[in-house]
């Protein structure tokens, strides 16, 4: 059995920024304004949803000189 445990918090935001986060919400179709924070603070951070081939085309190839213990050792 997983057991997550979620920290929160409350923050104080102006009445004007909790409805632009109400109409952000709704037309994203998120579920909590958590979603909406931290989807607008990747892309505005440029941080990618995922990281999976990040390195494509900026690594080479591994080769055997490269380990850092050998078989000799």
């Amino acid at each position: 059995m997983v057991i997550h445990v979620i920290k929160t918090t409350t923050i104080m935001v102006k009445s004007e920024t909790k409805e632009l986060l109400d109409r952000a919400k709704k037309l994203l179709r998120k579920k909590s304004y958590d979603e909406v924070i931290n989807d607008a603070l990747k892309s505005i951070l440029g941080i990618p949803d995922s990281l999976f081939g990040v390195d494509r085309e900026k690594i080479s190839e591994f080769k055997e000189r490269d380990r850092l213990f050998s078989d000799e050792e």
